[in-house]
Order: structure tokens, then sequence, then C-alpha cells
């Protein structure tokens, strides 16, 4: 039914009235959340996210993943390693993130409609009707947890308590169909009523796994103070079974700790068994409770607080990088130049920002995603957006007229990030500069790409290739302007994001085109196949005829027969397919153009592509320098890597081996450690009293020997020589530690 008027005004009351309490929740239940964590011994592994700078990650579901990590900093029972239980971390602790997350969400999203005077009714129902369904799924999470923690507890009242109040997923779901059905007859206040009947349930929900973590952590010892002996046979006999089980007292969180002490405080001032303790947390945690307040505030102080948080962020569109990640970079790194080197290329290094005239024109309707830095002194400098352009900016100022370079390094674009996008990230670019034979150098970068990829062992992926001239000939066929030329292949470029059909519509409604040339223009891009094979049929098919009489395709055609004829010689030209549609969007292309696409499960997008760019370096000087090249989409691979390498070990660093000092004698390790620096062998040592703590770090870091020394070793003038992979031990003498390790790590 329609709402208007004082009903409109009470509708609005109403919503944010639940907005209110749905965002206190959004708090509260984390927080609950972190103890049923610690009472559960949980494996902390999936609740750690941190943000990967391509915006893959909900905003939310960071957030909450960091106030769980502020409120269990310090804790010594949630674990963050396997060392945990992972089945009860799966089951019960692996959703929340999302969950949670989504419920703040679902309450942003109500309370931006809110704040809108004009509202109709339909609108706030939608967003109240949202928040419903996200708050049901938060009091099923929490009611698992609840069960999980009672079942920790011996104290078999305290289930009965439990019972008492009929909390249920059931519950939980009728309240949500009869919101559903409220709003499918349009009554937002019945919805409104309904939507606040489930939050109060959640409430009570949440109230529990307050109430059950806190029997888990610290309410057996409190009960017992309580009873003094005093309390029911059945309940004391269930305290001292409980208190048995108790071990000893384990550090808690800093912000739980907080909570718990709260909670230990408000009951220590009231008196009564079991149920009088229950009583009291589940008033503690009411909303409605004048007490509330301040249990939120200090919620909300341990998560703000800049003691317990500390914890900075990168920019967005940026991303650290751990040890396991570095390895796999290193390594990848490696395999690169090892291609670009065997091809003969010598490195080159140009600054991170260039003068802004030097960038400016040369990316077409990119452009405006380069980093512009402010004016230091007269200068208007701009962050390199690629490695091409300085490259082009280099040969010119130094006058070479050849020049083959490889070139490994970070470029920045202002893009709004996404999976796979990062506005800062590595190029690994190859260029030849240069007069040589016909499609000499354009074979030799194609190839280059496929050696790389080939050698970072990626799996299955195509390069699809095209020519610039080729494509400006059915540009020029199908009647388009030469002016629109370049903004049009824009548009083309978005083929392997886009249907044709959306493409179509912005080169009619955005840039100008007739239906019948955009139509057109699909005949041709739709074209992709074998390159040998198709160049075939194009040459003696109609399109072929048409494009055969216009100069510039018929050049690009030649180029083609050349390419492809040197690929298929040089066996990689399976990898290649003749694809009609690839525009590339920069402006500086004049010639054979190519990118390549993985094909495997991850989907990251083009993963390297390049192209002859004949008056790029004109610009900059006073004669052109014909060039090619090809860059590698070096983070999108790296993604690849990262995931094959999930199931397998990765090694942080070489170390060969460990000095394990036992004792705290620190001389004796830098004395045998420096032994082995001296003579190239990657050592690292470790001091402790422990053999075990120092067996086990050598196990964990995958070192494959270890030294141990003991005070008996040094007495004696001997070593322990230990094999890690084996367990065997042997003892050498002191004097030969170099020659019997270089003796077995020699290959």
């Amino acid at each position: 039914m329609p709402v208007g008027g004082s009903a409109m005004s009470s509708l609005l009351e109403s919503c944010k009235l639940i907005d209110q309490s749905s965002s206190a929740l959004s708090t509260v239940a984390v927080a609950v959340a972190a103890l049923s964590c610690e009472a559960a011994r949980a494996n902390l592994s999936a609740l750690d996210l941190t943000d990967s700078g391509d915006g893959s990650v909900a905003k939310d579901d960071i957030g909450v993943s960091s106030d769980i990590k502020v409120l269990l900093n310090g804790s010594k029972l949630a674990v963050s390693s396997n060392k945990g239980d992972d089945k009860v971390t799966t089951n019960s602790f692996s959703k929340i993130l999302v969950l949670y997350g989504n419920v703040r969400e679902a309450v942003k999203s109500l309370h931006s409609v809110i704040r809108v005077v004009e509202n109709s009714g339909e609108k706030l129902g939608g967003k109240v009707l949202h928040l419903c369904f996200e708050l049901k799924n938060l009091g099923e999470s929490s009611l698992e947890r609840v069960r999980l923690n009672l079942g920790s507890i011996s104290i078999e009242d305290l289930k009965g308590v439990f019972e008492k109040d009929c909390l249920s997923e059931e519950s939980l779901r009728n309240g949500v169909k009869f919101a559903v059905d409220a709003e499918l007859e349009k009554d937002y206040v019945k919805l409104v009523k309904d939507v606040d009947l489930v939050l109060g349930i959640v409430w009570k929900i949440v109230a529990w796994e307050a109430v059950t973590a806190f029997f888990v952590l610290e309410g057996v010892e409190v009960l017992n103070e309580k009873n003094d002996g005093k309390g029911g046979e059945a309940e004391g006999e269930n305290v001292k079974a409980e208190k048995k089980k108790k071990k000893k007292k384990v550090l808690l969180g800093r912000g739980t700790s907080f909570i718990v002490e709260m909670i230990k405080d408000r009951l220590m001032s009231k008196v009564g068994g079991l149920e009088k303790i229950v009583v009291e947390i589940l008033s503690f945690l009411d909303p409605k409770s004048p007490d509330f307040d301040g249990l939120l505030k200090k919620v909300k102080e341990i998560l703000e607080s800049n003691e317990s948080r500390r914890i900075p962020k990168t920019p967005k569109g940026t991303r650290d990088f751990a040890k396991e990640q570095m390895a796999i970079r290193k390594k990848a790194f490696s395999i690169i130049t090892k291609v670009f080197e065997r091809h003969c290329a010598t490195a080159l290094d140009t600054p991170a920002f260039e003068l802004k005239e030097t960038l400016t024109g040369k990316y077409g309707e990119d452009s405006k995603l380069i980093y512009d830095l402010a004016d230091q002194g007269g200068e208007l400098c701009s962050l390199r957006y690629d490695l091409t352009v300085p490259f082009s900016r280099y040969v010119a100022m130094n006058g070479l007229t050849s020049f083959k370079r490889y070139h490994i390094d970070k470029v920045w674009r202002r893009d709004n990030p996404s999976k796979g996008r990062y506005r800062e990230f590595y190029q690994c670019d190859f260029d030849i500069a240069g007069q040589y034979e016909k499609m000499g150098p354009d074979f030799e970068v194609v190839r280059i790409l496929s050696e790389v990829l080939n050698a970072l062992n990626i799996g299955e992926y195509e390069i699809k290739l095209n020519h610039r001239k080729l494509l400006d000939g059915v540009l020029e066929i199908c009647g388009v302007p030469p002016a629109k030329f370049r903004t049009i292949c824009s548009s083309i470029d978005k083929l392997d994001k886009q249907s044709f059909e959306q493409v179509k519509k912005e080169m009619v409604e955005e840039k100008g085109l007739s239906v019948e040339t955009a139509d057109k223009i699909g005949t041709f891009v739709k074209i992709r196949g074998p390159p040998l094979e198709l160049l075939s049929k194009i040459m003696g098919g109609a399109e072929g005829s048409e494009l055969l009489k216009h100069n510039a395709s018929k050049e690009a055609l030649d180029d083609l027969s050349l390419l492809f004829d040197a690929l298929d010689r040089s066996r990689c030209i399976d990898k290649v397919v003749f694809d009609l549609s690839l525009a590339r969007g920069l402006d500086y292309y004049t010639g054979v153009i190519f990118e390549a696409a993985f094909k495997g499960g991850v989907q990251v997008g083009s993963i390297g592509a390049g192209g002859r760019y004949d008056n790029l370096i004109g610009n900059f000087g006073t004669k052109q320098v014909p060039s090619v090249g090809m860059s590698l989409g070096i983070e999108r691979v790296l993604t690849i890597m990262e995931e094959k390498a999930q199931n397998q070990a990765v090694r942080a660093t070489e170390t060969q081996v460990l000095v394990a000092v036992m004792g705290d004698k620190l001389a004796v390790a830098a004395e045998l450690v420096s032994e082995l620096w001296d003579v190239d062998i990657k050592a690292e040592y470790k001091v402790h009293k422990k053999v075990m703590k120092l067996i086990e770090h050598a196990i964990n870091s995958k070192i494959p020997w270890m030294i141990i020394v003991g005070e008996r070793e040094v007495n004696e003038g001997i070593l322990r020589l230990k094999n890690i992979e084996t367990t065997n031990e042997e003892v050498i003498p002191r004097s030969k530690l170099v020659e019997e390790l270089q003796k077995r790590l020699s290959p």
C-alpha cells in the first residue's frame, strides 16, 4: 500500500532505529565472534584478509578482518597457523568476514537511502529487506558458534537455560518469510516491524554467543567464586568437573581481554548463580539496556584507538609482497632476463618520472591515466606510463640509429583498480630499434614473447596478432573518416571484454558512426583463425579483393605473409592466432600488433602485448628510427604462477646451511657463519638454548643442512652436521667445516 504523510515520517523513524541498532550490531557481533575464536582455539588463517590492491576484495570484509586482528592482538588462544583446528575454522569461522561484511554493507546502503529526504516506501522497503536477509545469515552463523561453545562446556544447566529461549534457524527463517510477504504486499510498515523482530532475534543469538564464549574462557571461575560451594548439588558437581578440565590461565587478546573484564566487573557486583549470571550478560548486550552504550563505546574505542590498531594501509591499486611472493617474482624475473639476454639485448634504466611533455599525446584515450606530479620548481613532470616512450626518448636524445634493449621496472597508471589491474606494477620490455631486414625484428619479438611464456611454464596461452595498416584499410573500406581511425580502434580494442553489440553501440552513439558502417566493421573484426590458413583464405576471398585494392592493407598482408612464414619455420606459429579484431588502443603503433592471452583457469586478461612503432622516436628527434617491441604483463603472469604455487612448497630463501648454536654464545655463531659466508655458502645462524627450536626452524625454512654446536662441541673441537631431510647426523672436525660442507653442497 502507498505510504505518505505522517505514515511516511513514522516509517522513516522506524528505519532509522533499525539502522542504528544494526550498525551497533555490526560492531558488537564482531567483538563477540572474536571471543568465540579464542573459546574454540580457532585457526585464524581463514580470517586473515588483506587488501590485494586490485579491488577484488570487498572493503567491508577487509574491515571485519582488520577488527578481528585488533581484538585478538596478543592472544595465545586463537592461532594464525595450521596448528589450530582446521575443521572448526572452516565450518564455523571461515564465513565470518563475508557474512559480517555483508551486514555492514547493507547497513551503509540503508543509511544512504534514509538520508535522502524524497524517499518512497518501495526504496526503503527494498533496502530494509536486503538488510533482513543479511541479518538472518549473521544470526545463523552466530548460532552455530553458540552450539560449538556449548559443546566445550560440561555445565548441563547452561544448555538448559539456552534452550528456554527457543532460538533457532527456523525462528530466523520464519521472520524473514513474514518480511518477504509484507514486501510483496507492499505493506512497508509491517515489513519494517517484521525486520525489527528478526533484528531482535539476532541480537539475542549474538548475546548468547557472548555468554557461551565467556563461560568457555572465564565463566566457570566466576560461577565457582559466586557459588563458593553453596550452589545446587548438580551445578556444583558440574563446576568442579569443569574446573578440573581448566588449564592454566592463557593470555587473551588485548581487545577481547577488555571485554571479558567488563563482563566480570559487572558480574562481581551482582549476587546469584548460573541463571543470574546469564541474565546479567544477556542484559549487558541488550541494545535497550542503559549499560549497553558503555559497552558499545568501549568496543569502538578498542577498534579505533591508535594504540590497539596501528595498522597502516597501502594506497589503492598497490600491494606489498611477502617473502613467498618475492621468491616467485625473483624466479620469474631471472627466467625473463635469461631469455632477453639470450637474444643479445642490453639492459637500460630510465627515470621513474619524465617531463610531462614527453608523455603527452602518446597514449590516445589512455592519456587521462597518466599520473601528474606537483610542480617542483618550474618543470611539469609525470610518472612514466610505460617503458616504451622513455626508451624512444632515450634513443632520440642520444642520437642512436640502432639499439636492442630490455628494461624491467615499475610503471604507474591512474586506473580504477580491479582484479589483476593495479596502479603500480612492473613491466618487462624488449625492443629493437633500427633498420633491419623486412619483418626480421617483428618475428624476433613475437618469438621472444613465446619463449618467455613457455619458460615461465604458466600453461596454455595464445598470441593474437594483427597489423595496424590492415585495420586502417578495413576502417577506410567501411567508410570511417581517417580522423576517427584511432578512436574507433580504441572501441574495437574492447572486443575481448565486450560483445560486438556493446562496442557497436559505443561506435554509433558516442563516436558518431552510422549503423551501416558499424555493421560492416563487424563483418571484418569477427574474422580470426590459424595464421597461414586464414591469410590464404583472405587473399583469395571477397574480403581480400577489397583489401588488396587498398595500398596500406596490401602492404600489411605482404608483411604478414613474411612474418607468418618466419614464425612457421621457427616452430612457434602454433601459439599464434590471426585476429582482425585486435586493435591495441595506443596511438603510436604503425605496423604489426600482437597480444598474448592466458587460456587457463585463472581469469587475468592480457598477459603480454606489443607491436611496431616506426614514428615514435622521430617525435623526440630529427630522424625516424623504426622500432618494434613487446611488453610482458608480468603482474598477471605472477598471479598465475602464485595460483599454481599454492599447493607447492615455496622457499622464501636459498639458505643452504643453518649454523645452530645452543646457548647464548653469539661469538661462536659469528665465527662459524663468517667462514661460510667468506666462501660464498648461503648460511644463516640461530642462537637458542633448545635444540628442537633450532631444528624446527630449519624444517620450516626448508634449509637442507644444519651445523649444531653446544658447549661440548666447542670444548672437544667438533661439530655436528645434520641432514634435515634424512635426519642423519654425523660428527665432523671443527677445522674441516668448510671442506665437509662444500663436499656435500657441490652438484
